[in-house]
């Protein structure tokens, strides 16, 4: 129960609403850069479509799996799907330079859906009474999973797996809304705005997790062989 009165599922109710307007802006990031992917390998108009659509809606996909939504509540989702195809179309349709000025913001869009995605997956987990190690999950593979399987399908490494921090911050989003820590909207627009600022600082100072690479060694082995 809220301060106000309304149930915890109630409250997450209206959170969700009040962020469609930032899931509108994610889906529209994620459907152009699944589509500018797809058009830098040269795929056809077909292939520009798959990978914006599984860009926009793979994580909320592999989210539902992960918290016992069915997934074809994806199909209640039309204004969505009409919002991704509009943006894919325009985007398949726009001179080569314009789609080029857009990446150099593409960091940005994309962080923020990012962070809309993470905290509204957090939010579903949250409203299902799952532990908090499935909030986290689940605010993680709704960030994520969408971009994941759109390097795949591309036959790239998954960026969001070796390039800067990217999925810590959509954990620690889904850690805070799980433990209860923020509960108004006040305080999930100030998380919104918080993972976004983490993320792109994550990015201009090239912050990264620890890593250990054997290709040198491999190479030194295959040099002696």
């Amino acid at each position: 129960m809220t301060s106000d009165g309304r149930t915890e599922a109630g409250a997450y109710t209206l959170d969700l609403e009040i962020f469609g307007v930032f899931s509108i802006i994610g889906t529209i990031a994620f459907a152009v850069s699944g589509a500018v992917v797809a058009m830098e390998e040269e795929y056809d108009i077909l292939g520009v479509f798959v990978l914006g659509l599984v860009t926009a809606f793979g994580g909320g996909v592999i989210r539902n799996l992960l918290i016992g939504v069915p997934v074809t509540s994806l199909w209640s989702q039309g204004s969505l799907l009409k919002i991704a195809l509009i943006a894919m179309t325009i985007a398949f349709l726009l001179p080569v330079k314009w789609i080029y000025t857009w990446r150099k913001s593409e960091a940005f869009f994309d962080a923020i859906g990012l962070s809309a995605f993470a905290i509204q997956g957090a939010l579903y987990a949250t409203q299902m009474n799952h532990p908090i190690s499935a909030v986290m999950v689940a605010a993680m593979l709704t960030g994520i999973g969408g971009g994941i399987i759109r390097d795949v399908l591309a036959g790239r490494k998954p960026l969001v797996l070796r390039d800067e921090i990217y999925a810590v911050w959509a954990m620690v989003g889904g850690l805070v809304i799980g433990k209860g820590w923020f509960h108004s909207t006040l305080d999930l627009l100030f998380l919104f705005v918080l993972i976004i600022v983490f993320r792109m600082l994550s990015v201009y100072y090239k912050w990264k997790l620890p890593r250990r690479s054997l290709r040198e060694k491999i190479v030194q082995e295959k040099g002696k062989a």
